[in-house]
């Protein structure tokens, strides 16, 4: 595995920077400093999600915490990622993307100072809480904000690369947790969001959301700001308006708010959106992040070892797959991606299954490492931000917002189960535990290739007929 990341290191270092030039090259000012605002609201979420881990001990004893109260700390995340999801699209819808782009940040820097200044356990779940819901929001709107405003050619590497900070967040806090106070950790977590308010100034809000909402005169302006000034963009703007008002059409005469989601004509959509989401967290992936430690413990591995590969190996995943999401393709990476986490997830069952009854002792370290690392790699590569990024282009923009709430959702409470329930089906079998994630995995393939089409290459416009029946407007309750 190492010989294999020697082999492709540089050239993925030197296709990132490529990507980076490209994104620069064809976009101007404006969408650059939109992209940057996007890939640091993915590296503060990192962050959070980063902070718990490293910062444990010293919390607790800070604090005079109990293992419960430091268990609530760590949960009450997942209470505000419903909340959150929750209210995401409706406050998408509402205010438009860049105001909300704004209630997430100060949220965050908000949580960020509850937990520096604690004083006692309250502030710093009240801390946690307020990241959570932030995190909640920020994670569909992300993606969706970069969608709506790249170019078709940079759509799913501007979103994967900026997603891919999410991953620099989480590796850089483990760092960093090492080293520096919890305190000022969170001071240190704050940095991101208000780097990114000032920038908020300056970038433009989304031609679709625009619209949307009546605001037809400002979507060719903004277009042209995104593009470029000697950009001919009339197509593009015609097909958004074109589009916005079939959809209105179709709204006036059979409008059901958040239950229009369900309608039989959106019933494609919902399937793909909502299964590429929960895939990854029913495939075990809170099971690996929470309890690595573990799972390298048990087998005999180093856990400072295994986190610091897995994080390299994961990172390295996913800047490869920013390289090809836009070349090969999101239905092949998606399928090369659940193919490396079903064997990675196996090998981590033949491990544990090895150990459990005494066989070949020497040899089971390196496979539960490798296992692991081939898990991290390939989710990196593909399921870690191309279902986010298929959620944010297949669904149009009167069902976009309840879209939005119904993935975030799915997210959260599966992200949830799997997360209670690891430890109880430790205790219940290792072997077995990793042999049913591999089973959903490999159902997830197979769904895949069965049902999602590709979205590469084409206008946004382009995939939401694709995936929407104009001749099933009935509910499906």
């Amino acid at each position: 595995m190492a010989e294999e990341g020697l082999l492709f290191a540089s050239p993925s270092r030197s296709s990132s920077s490529s990507i980076l030039s490209e994104i620069s090259k064809a976009s101007t000012k404006p969408f650059v400093l939109a992209f940057i605002v996007g890939s640091c609201g993915a590296f503060a979420f990192g962050c959070i999600i980063g902070y718990s881990a490293p910062t444990q001990s010293g919390i607790m004893q800070d604090l005079n915490l109990s293992i419960a109260d430091y268990s609530l700390f760590g949960s009450i995340l997942t209470v505000g990622l419903i909340l959150g999801a929750l209210i995401c699209g409706k406050l998408t819808d509402l205010v438009g993307r860049v105001y909300t782009i704004w209630i997430t940040n100060i949220l965050f820097v908000i949580g960020w100072f509850a937990i520096a200044f604690a004083k006692g356990v309250w502030l710093l779940d009240l801390g946690r809480l307020l990241q959570g819901v932030s995190i909640g929001i920020s994670a569909y709107l992300g993606p969706v904000y970069i969608t709506e405003i790249a170019p078709r050619n940079l759509r799913g590497a501007a979103s994967s690369l900026a997603q891919l900070f999410a991953g620099v967040g989480i590796s850089v806090f483990y760092a960093l947790g090492t080293v520096v106070a919890w305190r000022n950790l969170a001071i240190l977590g704050s940095i991101p969001s208000l780097m990114v308010m000032p920038l908020l100034f300056f970038i433009p809000e989304s031609p679709r959301w625009l619209a949307k909402v009546g605001r037809e005169t400002e979507v060719k302006a903004v277009l042209l700001s995104l593009r470029g000034a000697t950009y001919d963009v009339s197509d593009e703007a015609a097909e958004i308006l074109d589009y916005t008002e079939h959809v209105k059409q179709q709204q006036d005469i059979d409008d059901h708010g958040f239950f229009k989601l369900f309608q039989r004509k959106y019933a494609f959509s919902l399937t793909i959106g909502v299964v590429l989401i929960a895939l990854p967290q029913l495939g075990g992936l809170n099971g690996y992040s929470f309890y690595t430690g573990s799972i390298f413990t048990s087998t005999g591995v180093s856990s400072h070892f295994g986190f610091i590969s897995t994080s390299v190996v994961q990172m390295f995943g996913g800047i490869l797959g920013t390289v090809l999401v836009d070349v090969s393709g999101r239905r092949t990476l998606l399928l090369v991606s659940q193919a490396g986490m079903f064997l990675g997830c196996l090998a981590t069952a033949i491990s544990f299954f090895l150990k459990e009854n005494q066989c070949w002792e020497t040899g089971t370290p390196i496979l539960a490492l490798s296992s692991v690392m081939v898990y991290f790699g390939s989710y990196g590569s593909g399921m870690g931000t191309i279902p986010w990024i298929i959620a944010s282009e297949i669904y149009p923009v009167d069902v976009k917002g309840a879209a939005g709430t119904m993935c975030n959702l799915v997210s959260s409470i599966s992200s949830w189960l799997v997360a209670c329930s690891f430890s109880f089906l430790l205790q219940w079998s290792s072997t077995g535990t990793f042999l049913m994630f591999a089973t959903v995995i490999g159902l997830g393939f197979v769904f895949i290739a069965k049902l999602v089409p590709e979205t590469k290459g084409k206008s946004l416009e382009e995939i939401q007929s694709l995936f929407t029946d104009p001749h099933e407007d009935s509910t499906i309750f």
